[in-house]
């Protein structure tokens, strides 16, 4: 299927809508479609300068190395939570999947004696609940919000039974080595982050699978009709999704020393919000990772800011919440106006 260079990276694939991207494309843009790509770039920046300004120690290294560590995790999940919207899903069990690779990570560590097979049996975990999730969308065709709203409240049932509702504390100093050791002098936490997100830009933007994965989410029929194989290709994402989220709890246990099953109860919320706000459409086919690399930095930066300023944990939720229907209503506005 073949599409102009900007929408392998970021724009869905339908006939009329690619149509319409070429014919934009072909002249220089204009001020205002440049502003519209790159704003959320530009908030990051303004954000930045505020936050050095209130803030004179937030771009001491130390600073800028506690922030990427901290929101590690979160980032992992969000870089899932990017393919499944530009597919055009949804899910709502990432946290619950985040908390499961958490307490088995850990648990099969302490009966093992093995830390890398705690990695293992919590990856493995994330793959069963991808492929749960992407029978019940892809397959039986059961709306995702519904179907990920189902599957979390039995996933995060599943977590609290094998750990018995009691946290697995691993003595073990090399189940901690995953999330405290170091690369080159780089935590390894963000050396992880920055491979995954490189990774997942250049499979969402380079390949005939990141293309189709556009297609589907730009539109689902016309994507059938051509020979796409929706179904096993829409089921990978969720899969890809529970696999990172899987990982991304293992990163926390190991960072704590601690699995947990009652961990991850905002990090859906937080994923999406990030994905969102960095520009990824809600409606599916559209988006990029770097859009979603943007929005993590800018809910980073915010956080730390509002921990800096010892702003109530109260008044970051109303924050963090209203951010998102602003970037919401955004997108309605900015695909109307483009109808």
């Amino acid at each position: 299927m073949n599409q102009p260079t900007d929408l392998i990276t970021e724009g869905a694939t339908t006939p009329s809508h690619a149509a319409s991207t070429t014919t934009e494309t072909a002249s220089p843009p204009a001020l205002s479609g440049l502003f519209s790509r790159f704003a959320m770039v530009v908030v990051l920046a303004a954000l930045v300068v505020l936050a050095t300004i209130l803030y004179p120690g937030f771009l001491s290294p130390d600073n800028l190395r506690d922030i990427l560590v901290q929101n590690t995790a979160v980032g992992i999940v969000a870089l899932g939570m990017t393919f499944v919207i530009i597919s055009g899903g949804f899910d709502l069990s990432v946290g619950a999947t985040y908390a499961l690779g958490s307490t088995v990570s850990a648990g099969v560590a302490i009966s093992t004696g093995s830390p890398n097979l705690g990695i293992l049996a919590a990856v493995l975990a994330g793959v069963v609940c991808g492929i749960a999730n992407g029978v019940l969308v892809a397959k039986l065709n059961i709306n995702p919000f519904v179907a990920t709203l189902g599957s979390a409240s039995i996933i995060s049932g599943i977590a609290y039974i094998y750990s018995k509702s009691a946290p697995f504390i691993v003595s073990d100093p090399n189940f901690k080595l995953l999330a405290r050791s170091s690369i080159a002098g780089f935590p390894v936490p963000i050396v992880i982050l920055a491979v995954t997100f490189a990774a997942g830009a250049v499979l969402l933007a380079m390949t005939r699978y990141g293309r189709n994965i556009y297609a589907i989410g730009g539109n689902h029929e016309a994507s059938w009709l051509s020979g796409l194989r929706v179904t096993s290709l829409t089921g990978s994402v969720y899969v890809m999704t529970g696999v990172l989220a899987a990982f991304a709890g293992t990163l926390d246990a190991s960072r704590l020393g601690v699995g947990q099953a009652d961990v991850g109860a905002n990090i859906a919320l937080d994923a999406i919000a990030i994905v969102i706000v960095g520009g990824t459409s809600l409606r599916g086919g559209e988006g990029a990772v770097w859009r979603s690399a943007v929005g993590l930095l800018i809910f980073a930066t915010l956080t730390n800011l509002f921990y800096s300023l010892n702003l109530s944990q109260h008044w970051q939720l109303i924050a963090k919440g209203t951010i998102v229907l602003i970037a919401v209503a955004l997108d309605s506005w900015s695909r109307n106006r483009r109808s």
